[in-house]
């Protein structure tokens, strides 16, 4: 599917769902990994990660797709349009969208691996993940204030 196809799919959602027009550009981005859309304030433009539609389908990509036009749509009348406003969250349960999209396979498998540092209490065994390295002398344990352990991990997140 190209970014004309997506243009037509949105306007037609608009009009079924919302009984308005979708009267700015809807555009795929391919650098939208941990979200399924924007919606841009200024310009009113809308952006899809197609990333989304390969993994999840076109039934999810909708759901995206009219999480995005309530945004487009009560900004547009001057509601509330942000995701804590009521007239979003209403909106967002009439029209069937979702409220948060699906995880990519490939973020929720990289998590693991992105940690490379393990804290290790000695007296209590509480673990704790990090990605940066630090000095363990310079901070205790939460749960007991006993002495940490730094620990390298590999790439499968194992000591």
């Amino acid at each position: 599917m190209d970014n004309e196809q997506l243009q037509q799919w949105v306007e037609r959602v608009s009009i079924a769902c919302f009984g308005r027009p979708f009267l700015h550009k809807a555009t795929f981005n391919a650098r939208l990994k941990a979200t399924g859309g924007r919606y841009f304030t200024g310009s009113h433009h809308i952006e899809i990660s197609p990333h989304q539609l390969q993994a999840f389908g076109a039934e999810e990509t909708e759901k995206i797709i009219k999480h995005e036009l309530c945004h487009y749509h009560l900004h547009i009348l001057n509601r509330g349009y942000r995701h804590r406003d009521q007239d979003f969250k209403q909106l967002l349960a009439h029209v069937g969208g979702s409220r948060y999209c699906q995880t990519l396979p490939e973020r929720s498998q990289s998590k693991v691996s992105a940690y490379k540092y393990k804290l290790k209490c000695e007296s209590c065994g509480m673990e704790y993940l990090r990605k940066r390295r630090m000095n363990p002398a310079r901070y205790a344990c939460g749960k007991c204030r006993g002495k940490l352990m730094l620990l390298m991990l590999d790439n499968k997140g194992k000591a």
